[in-house]
């Protein structure tokens, strides 16, 4: 089978990327089975809400995005797919300094084996959390590809949660458009704010990966903790292995990056309102109830997987933003996206008023 990607750098010995995508899709859970025609509907309707989600999220924030990027409808094993191409994007240029201080790439033989060892490891952690993800904004991918990043909506999680949810269909899709489109315009807006998050995870890593005499160990881990850095969270073997602190500071910087972005946009999806999402009250009482009404299985592997420290960033951030907004206003609040000595240090996302001190004196 062709590769996802050729192996042109020193990450690609490390990760084989195509058998973790493939992977990936044998984890994953199936979706809601749906007649040719009822998919097609819920792609093209997926696609006409985010479309329409961008004005009510311009007209909410006060903030208006560069054009450019893409909407992509994808099922669960899309959604994993573009995300093994994301990672290869943020990690090679560390590993590949890594290696270039060492003065050597692994040996052939032991690249193989470990890039599949790692490559599976990889796939079944996003095959877990592609039956979990409802939609993503990737700021990333424009580095690759020369664009301004896609938004990836999973049409099979969205309908799955819509039906366990009993919400109306339209009115659930758009809710969940506006969330994603929120982190589009975030990135969009704001152009310097995906290079500032790229370079801090890219810090991050490299500083984890430093040790030498622990290299090849580190290396796999900390491709196997990509997506929970990712998301914020502190929870996987890569991050328990922060200890300086310098490194305690860079992962708090970033969670509180996540945390804002995340808190942000469930913000702006209640503010629309229902003069655009007429059930939105019912939607995010039942959505917050399916959050929190998870059987004990469930609550653990959440918690391996991260997502608990998710669903703190939801609640962290939304109280920063709400706590701002009422103090200074939208207008106020958007001098958060100014530049990086405005984002909010890690004790101001639960002192909103610290960070209105500190910014607007």
């Amino acid at each position: 089978m062709t590769p996802t990607v050729a192996p042109t750098s020193a990450v690609d010995l490390l990760v084989d990327w195509e058998l973790a995508a493939r992977t990936a899709a044998v984890v994953a859970r199936p979706g809601p089975q749906l007649e040719i025609a009822a998919a097609s509907g819920v792609v093209a309707e997926l696609r006409d809400a985010a479309r329409r989600a961008t004005g009510h999220v311009v007209e909410v924030t006060g903030m208006t995005p560069r054009p450019g990027s893409e909407v992509l409808v994808v099922d669960r094993p899309g959604w994993a797919r573009a995300n093994t191409t994301a990672f290869r994007t943020l990690l090679s240029p560390v590993v590949q300094e890594i290696f270039d201080r060492r003065g050597r790439l692994p040996g052939t033989n032991v690249a193989a084996v470990g890039s599949r060892v790692t490559g599976a490891e990889v796939g079944s952690l996003l095959g877990l959390l592609s039956s979990r993800v409802l939609g993503q904004f990737d700021p990333f991918s424009a580095e690759s590809s020369g664009g301004a990043g896609r938004l990836l909506l999973v049409a099979p999680n969205v309908v799955q949660v819509e039906t366990e949810l009993g919400v109306a269909a339209t009115d659930f899709r758009l809710w969940v458009c506006l969330h994603e489109e929120t982190h589009r315009v975030q990135f969009e807006a704001n152009p310097w704010l995906a290079g500032h998050l790229r370079d801090q995870i890219r810090t991050l890593v490299g500083d984890l990966l430093a040790e030498p005499s622990q290299l090849a160990d580190r290396l796999a881990e900390a491709l196997r903790s990509v997506p929970e850095l990712l998301r914020g969270g502190t929870s996987s073997p890569l991050l328990d292995a922060v200890q300086t602190p310098d490194q305690r500071a860079g992962l708090a910087r970033l969670t509180a990056v996540m945390s804002l972005l995340e808190g942000h946009a469930d913000v702006v999806m209640d503010q629309v309102g229902p003069q655009v999402v007429p059930t939105v009250t019912t939607i995010r009482e039942r959505f917050d109830r399916r959050r929190a009404g998870r059987g004990p299985v469930d609550q653990i592997l959440r918690r391996l997987l991260g997502l608990e420290a998710k669903m703190r960033q939801y609640a962290d951030g939304a109280r920063f933003v709400r706590g701002v907004m009422r103090e200074v206003g939208t207008e106020g609040f958007n001098a958060v996206w100014t530049s990086p000595s405005t984002l909010p240090e890690p004790a101001e996302i639960a002192d909103p008023i610290a960070w209105v001190r500190r910014v607007h004196g």
